[in-house]
């Protein structure tokens, strides 16, 4: 299908799996935006997009999700450039051994891969309802199945003791839940939010120095089995762009297909706390979410 006349912001796409979705909706022709940390690394990804798919309405708007104050910044930008927002892909994200925290003072994996793309979602949600039909894809991950105590809400932050693999896992849960809840609170407006597990991908992810001891160990073991970041791109660019899906929300998908949600993912009573909580956190920050 055409993406022409269609505005794409995708998070994290200077590399691996956000790269690849970028030049998959840039071939299709959309206007694509790179929001990533690092400008110079977000530059040469646009070139090589451009490069890739004789596509030059390719831009570049940074975006540090571990800063609040650059998530706003990041949204008021592209509220500014475009007058819509088709399909807004949340890719970004990362696992870290060690304990460490946000500009705003939040856990760094919960704030990175969650809470910044919450923030995120919700300032530019305007901008999607106004391009419905428009659609948000986030990525997350297998992984979510093996929070399994949950959100653990007595201790979002990981104050009491840190793993750096279970903190990935509950933000990848805490993904999920925001997928259905936003859904459900989307429903009729004419945008969709779907959930995609990209699979093991062979991309940058945790290869940074981010990881140390038995996670870097384990990392390293695996990758010889992992999928090319093309590939792993697959689920996201169809949630993004396939007239098969224009209409499905809430749903989570591995492989272009329904996947199986864990318990703790399919519980409403804890989506909405999760929102709740998220909207508290935003606030006592101090950068709360205007209301409708």
């Amino acid at each position: 299908m055409s993406m022409h006349g269609k505005v794409v912001v995708v998070t994290g796409s200077n590399v691996g799996i956000g790269l690849e979705t970028a030049v998959g909706v840039a071939a299709l022709g959309a206007t694509t935006v790179l929001a990533c940390r690092n400008q110079a690394k977000a530059e040469a990804a646009a070139r090589e997009v451009t490069q890739r798919t004789w596509n030059d309405d390719v831009h570049v708007v940074p975006l540090d999700l571990a800063d609040l104050a650059s998530v706003h910044r990041a949204a008021e930008e592209i509220a500014a450039r475009w007058d819509r927002l088709d399909v807004l892909v949340n890719n970004a994200g990362g696992t870290w051994s060690h304990r460490a925290l946000t500009a705003q003072g939040l856990e760094y994996t919960f704030g990175v891969n969650y809470l910044g793309h919450f923030s995120l979602t919700n300032l530019l949600l305007d901008r999607l309802r106004a391009a419905a039909p428009s659609r948000i894809v986030n990525v997350t991950s297998v992984g979510h199945h093996f929070a399994r105590h949950g959100m653990r809400f007595d201790d979002l932050q990981s104050e009491n003791g840190y793993d750096g693999m279970e903190a990935y896992c509950r933000s990848k849960l805490a993904n999920v839940l925001f997928t259905r809840q936003l859904a459900a609170r989307l429903e009729g407006t004419g945008v969709t939010v779907n959930a995609a597990h990209p699979g093991p991908v062979r991309s940058g992810f945790g290869m940074d120095g981010d990881l140390t001891g038995f996670m870097a160990f384990g990392l390293k073991l695996v990758r010889p089995f992992e999928i090319s970041p093309r590939r792993g791109a697959k689920t996201s660019l169809y949630l993004a762009t396939s007239p098969d899906v224009g209409t499905k929300t809430g749903m989570y998908w591995v492989r272009s297909r329904p996947g199986h949600m864990s318990r703790n993912a399919r519980d409403d009573e804890a989506a909405a706390r999760l929102w709740d909580e998220s909207e508290r956190l935003l606030a006592s920050a101090g950068f709360a979410l205007a209301l409708d």
